[in-house]
């Protein structure tokens, strides 16, 4: 069962032993990422005398946890209007949430008293739109914004809609906006917010090359995978002056190194050829968000390459070479997205292992698995099946899954914040 409520009428929701998360990339007019919509699994075959945790303990876990799983962004929780005059509220940080609220049918006025209440406390407030006209209209004085599904709309009903939200000062998020026609459809329409997954799928562009800076890493990373000498490497790095400095600047993020890295040599002594690789494939997707903006698929691709890691450390302690060969299946999974060329193309220029190439053409072998599992934590609001066979094959627990999520999203937020 897959939901996008986090606390419910029924006030309880699985310990993290009996799901797992998603967290659904919210953007910006400009394609920035600017929240995350949490969504957890659970799985229907649970026995049924395994009773839900009370809200009490999940909002401790939010307390506690919440910066692991939306770093310094917001987190958007989905809530019905029967769960909000509960006293769960006293566990959330009202600064990093916005609550959504959903199936509204009818306003009562203890309701309006309660959002207003929580407001007050710092609580912000949008709401779903669900075709009933009137009750959405009662709440609107309360909310900040007002979310949109945009499937099956055609465009003169969306601008409609959009006119008369926005004409009332709120903000509006056009939610599953899977393709890039859609994305332009409800750009130019002025929606402010767009959730979807369109930014993940490749659009492949015939005869499209490899911008400079994109060439300048991709034959830095052939060379270390031909096992070239030291001084080839730093000469290649010399001989392009702003991949040199891109790399110094890279290494002496947090994220990288606690110590100040002064030369390339000395980046190459202290990172190493793996290490180097890895912040190499980091940097393509770096080089294409420029500036300070943080595209989702940056985002993404780190959550995918670490997850798989972790996951490989898991399934296979001790062994450093897989888990590095996980990383980069993860992160370059989405490199056709990235540079609008088949995966077949890329490989072309960036050499890669049989295991790795089988993984990343076909979804073929070890790595070929780990890749489907993680891509079925992003999408499992239609795989969930596949998701949890997939945890049973690998002898793998929710309570496993859940916590390697947590460490993916953790380090994928503090590179990304690094990169900026």
């Amino acid at each position: 069962m897959s939901i996008s409520v986090t606390f419910n009428s029924a006030h309880r929701i699985l310990l993290a032993s009996e799901f797992f998360m998603a967290r659904r990339p919210v953007v910006d007019r400009d394609q920035n990422l600017v929240a995350h919509e949490l969504l957890f699994c659970s799985d229907d075959d649970a026995p049924a005398e395994e009773q839900p945790a009370s809200a009490s303990v999940i909002a401790d876990v939010y307390q506690h946890g919440m910066g692991r799983v939306i770093g310094d962004l917001i987190g958007i929780l989905v809530i019905d209007p029967q769960a909000l005059m509960s006293d769960i509220f006293q566990f959330l940080p009202p600064e990093k949430v916005i609550l959504e609220i959903a199936d509204v049918r009818e306003v009562a006025p203890e309701l309006i008293e309660r959002v207003t209440a929580l407001t007050q406390k710092g609580f912000r407030f949008a709401v779903v739109d669900n075709g009933n006209a009137a009750a959405i209209a009662r709440l609107l004085p309360c909310v900040e914004g007002v979310r949109i599904d945009i499937a099956g709309k055609p465009a003169a009903e969306l601008a409609q809609l959009r006119a008369r939200y926005a004409a009332q000062g709120k903000r509006v998020l056009a939610e599953k906006v899977d393709t890039v026609e859609q994305f332009r459809v409800c750009h130019e329409l002025g929606f402010d917010f767009f959730q979807g997954y369109y930014f993940t799928r490749p659009a492949c562009i015939q005869g499209r090359k490899l911008a400079p800076s994109q060439l300048a890493i991709t034959r830095l990373m052939a060379l270390i995978a031909s096992d070239a000498d030291n001084s080839v490497i730093e000469e290649h790095i010399k001989g392009n002056v702003s991949l040199g400095l891109n790399l110094l600047r890279l290494v002496n993020t947090p994220a990288v190194s606690a110590h100040r890295i002064d030369s390339l040599r000395q980046a190459l002594m202290v990172l190493g050829r793996n290490q180097l690789q890895r912040w190499l494939q980091v940097m393509l997707y770096a080089d294409h968000a420029g500036g300070s903006v943080v595209l989702p698929l940056l985002a993404l691709a780190t959550t995918r390459g670490r997850l798989m890691e972790l996951l490989a450390q898991k399934l296979k302690p001790g062994n450093r070479g897989i888990a590095d060969t996980a990383f980069t299946v993860g992160i370059m999974s989405l490199m056709d997205t990235l540079f609008s060329m088949p995966m077949e193309s890329i490989l072309e220029q960036i050499p890669v292992v049989d295991d790795v190439g089988n993984a990343l053409l076909r979804r073929e072998g070890y790595f070929g698995e780990l890749l489907n599992l993680v891509e079925y934590t992003e999408w499992h609001s239609k795989t969930d099946t596949q998701l949890l066979q997939a945890l049973r094959d690998l002898r793998l627990s929710h309570n496993d899954l859940y916590l390697l999520q947590l460490a993916a999203f953790e380090w994928s937020d503090h590179v990304t914040r690094s990169m900026r």
